[in-house]
């Protein structure tokens, strides 16, 4: 008796979402508002881990909390808005039973901070990053219905347009289905429910083409616009090639870090600028 094959369906799905996790996972830790890992060895027996904040919503200032039980670790941290070449301000960090704590003061939403801290251990004293600041983006508070709806919608938009996708290449005739579903799921988890977390977070609803240069809202926008071409290309006619090439294209686009070239608040002109990058000059400290 012939063992039973697994259903190719099940084949289809699972790698479907394998795909899309780890285009998310890498996403994620490649973005500039993720948390950025430290590893810091301050002695033989002293190897500390820990992330430094580098996003922040609502209107409370940001905490930035060390777990280190070691009471003769000391430390402070120092920061300024972002980017400027202003005077660094200085704050002692304050122990917290086997933390230490202190806060960055809340910024407007798309402003920034930069940051680092000095730890001090027996006399030495050790900077945390070594080399470089921490750069942090303020946002406004999101209410937790839209955010999951957002994150929800486009991470089945993803899985949606991978499986179609793999549909396709394997001339499975369910792909035309898939692929309006795909692009219905991308306008309103994108285009309808994006611009709202993005008005939340920092009082404009469109960033993107023709208003602006958000890199977030322009891929979005490219994304839906393949997939319309892909849906009515194949109405009339089996273009299976628009359907492959709409699924690559998202699943490119959508592995560029999210967040990256978004909002930001120009100190000098209190403006918020989206799709650009503000060179700041000057030496690390």
């Amino acid at each position: 008796m012939q063992p039973k094959q697994p259903n190719k369906w099940i084949i289809l799905w699972t790698s479907a979402l394998l795909i899309t996790l780890f285009a998310i996972f890498y996403q994620n830790r490649t973005g500039p508002t993720h948390p950025k890992r430290i590893e810091l060895r301050l002695a033989e027996n002293q190897e500390y881990l820990f992330k430094l904040p580098r996003s922040h919503g609502g209107e409370s200032d940001c905490m930035i909390e060390l777990e280190i039980p070691d009471t003769v670790i000391t430390g402070e941290i120092h920061f300024r808005r972002f980017p400027t070449d202003e005077h660094w301000q200085v704050t002692g960090l304050v122990r917290q039973k086997n933390k230490l704590v202190t806060f960055l003061p809340h910024q407007p939403p798309a402003g920034k901070l930069e940051y680092y801290l000095l730890l001090k251990n027996a006399g030495q004293v050790f900077r945390v990053p070594y080399g470089e600041q921490v750069v942090i983006r303020f946002r406004g508070d999101v209410p937790a219905g839209i955010i999951i709806a957002h994150a929800s919608l486009m991470f089945m938009a993803m899985l949606l347009s991978n499986l179609t996708l793999l549909l396709a290449l394997f001339n499975i005739k369910q792909y035309r289905l898939y692929g309006w579903i795909t692009t219905v799921t991308l306008f309103i988890g994108g285009l309808v429910f994006g611009p709202l977390v993005q008005k939340y977070a920092f009082g404009q609803l469109w960033t993107g083409f023709p208003l602006g240069f958000d890199l977030t809202d322009n891929k979005t926008l490219i994304a839906f616009i393949f997939w319309l071409i892909a849906i009515f290309g194949n109405v009339r006619k089996d273009r299976r090639y628009l359907t492959v090439l709409a699924g690559l294209v998202m699943l490119v686009i959508f592995s560029v870090p999210h967040s990256a070239r978004g909002s930001e608040l120009d100190p000098a002109t209190g403006e918020i600028k989206t799709g650009m990058v503000i060179i700041k000059t000057g030496h690390v400290p």
